[in-house]
């Protein structure tokens, strides 16, 4: 898959910090932007997205408490926490409510966030093809018992 097919979400309060990630990464993904967690919820349901990138302190929900509120719905897309401050329970809550695959303190380095980016996607696409191969795998051990029966009765 080509870079500019991979669709990256980022989540911040601040505007500036949202046209910087874009400027920084337009060239290389197809970036969407959100700046509250009910924004980033319809970006949600109008795309299809790989990775999804929010910050932390955000006024009414914290990117946290939004990473958790989505995992039912939109379970696949890789999710990196992104804040200025270095909270080693805002961490922990990340990993464990979160599902949180890595955190990043801003402000970011562009070469650092990009090879993140890259590798996020490369966890999303082998947890999609692990899921593929497992469904084609439940498939063909039905239709082996299936078989097995079949002799079984004759």
């Amino acid at each position: 898959m080509d870079k500019q097919d991979i669709n990256i979400l980022y989540v911040d309060d601040e505007v500036h910090n949202l046209n910087a990630f874009k400027a920084s990464f337009r060239r290389c993904f197809n970036v969407f932007t959100a700046d509250s967690a009910a924004d980033a919820l319809a970006v949600l349901k109008e795309e299809s997205i790989h990775v999804i990138v929010t910050d932390q302190r955000m006024p009414v929900m914290t990117g946290i408490e939004f990473l958790e509120s989505i995992i039912e719905k939109y379970p696949d897309p890789i999710r990196i926490l992104l804040t200025g401050y270095s909270d080693i329970n805002a961490v922990i809550d990340a990993i464990n409510k979160g599902q949180v695959y890595l955190y990043i303190t801003k402000p970011w380095q562009d070469d650092e966030l990009r090879l993140n980016l890259e590798r996020a996607y490369e966890v999303f696409s082998l947890r999609k093809q692990n899921k593929e191969l497992n469904e084609k795998l439940t498939v063909v051990n039905q239709q082996l018992e299936f078989m097995l029966r079949q002799k079984l009765l004759s």
